[in-house]
């Protein structure tokens, strides 16, 4: 076990931090579930952060010149390099309390990107500042598409689903390759920490934030976001869909902590998966034998990670 997390009590419902890190009046679609797992994620930090923002969706909506929701140091950065800046902020900061210049004071390095800039064009981004072991968090925002710029697919986009850019026709169905494993990615690199979170589980990913925080090197959180814009999902609906992702088994939440997997919730009874596609306009075409594999994928992936959790 990490000698910081013993320490740590961990938040409940009765004892979630109070400040808004990022202020209302931001410019989020109605029902945004990204907009409302960054401010769960940025609470369960506080104020001694700084915050390095790829281009997306919770840059756009928060930074609309000449105004800003940030209520701490933030940097909006390229769509690829949030991390690396990240780790130049984190290895600055060393050199200038070394040097007298700053206190000594602790401050978190956060970077956020969506799941574009995550999984595909700064993935190897990421990849170094983990490798060389920065003190960092990284928070995946994962809409599962490329939002902001019109809704293309992106390496994390589900099998079978309609975006501009795979889109259902005769011959074509949507998305026609699984969704990439992020989290299995960045565990792969043997940092301390990393998990999956959803906003449907507000305490979970509080707690899951808070603790990579706490971890000295890199530390990574996954969290689902729905989108009502691009999923074509009513924007009031947001926190159910969030929450059937889990209860379907279609999103694990679990932490891998020094290289052990540690199920957070473990669904005994899941739901049918299709009761969770079906809250979705971007999976009303699939037709029966697609949402068969699906279910068989679910399935088989939910099993795999059980098998680890179970692991000495």
């Amino acid at each position: 076990m990490i000698p910081e997390f013993e320490k740590f009590k961990g938040f409940s419902a009765k004892t979630l931090p109070k400040d808004e890190i990022v202020a209302p009046g931001h410019r989020a679609c109605q029902g945004c579930g990204e907009m409302l797992a960054l401010r769960m994620a940025m609470k369960a930090l506080g104020k001694d952060i700084i915050v390095a923002n790829a281009t997306g969706c919770m840059e756009i909506v928060t930074s609309p010149f000449p105004q800003t929701a940030w209520t701490v140091p933030w940097l909006h950065v390229a769509f690829e390099n949030a991390a690396t800046v990240a780790s130049g902020i984190e290895a600055a900061r060393k050199v200038l309390a070394r040097k007298g210049k700053i206190p000594k004071k602790h401050i978190d390095i956060v970077a956020v990107g969506g799941d574009g800039a995550t999984g595909d064009i700064g993935i190897q981004w990421i990849s170094g500042a983990f490798e060389r072991g920065h003190d960092m968090v990284y928070i995946c925002l994962d809409n599962e598409a490329y939002m902001n710029t019109g809704v293309q697919r992106s390496g994390c986009t589900p099998y079978g689903a309609m975006t501009t850019t795979t889109p259902p026709g005769k011959e074509s169905f949507g998305q026609v390759t699984w969704k990439k494993n992020v989290p299995a990615i960045m565990a792969a690199h043997g940092i301390p920490y990393v998990a999956t979170a959803s906003p449907a589980y507000y305490v979970d990913l509080m707690n899951k934030v808070k603790k990579a925080a706490l971890v000295k090197g890199p530390a990574y959180v996954h969290i689902y976001s729905p989108c009502p814009t691009g999923w074509g999902s009513p924007g009031e609906k947001s926190i159910e869909i969030a929450r059937l992702v889990v209860e379907t088994r279609v999103v694990p939440l679990y932490e891998v902590i020094e290289g052990k997997y540690i199920l957070s919730r473990k669904i005994n009874k899941p739901k049918p998966v299709t009761d969770y596609l079906k809250t979705q306009r971007r999976f009303k075409h699939l037709k029966e034998e697609q949402l068969a594999y699906i279910q068989k994928r679910v399935d088989e992936e939910y099993d795999r990670i059980v098998k680890l959790s179970e692991m000495d």
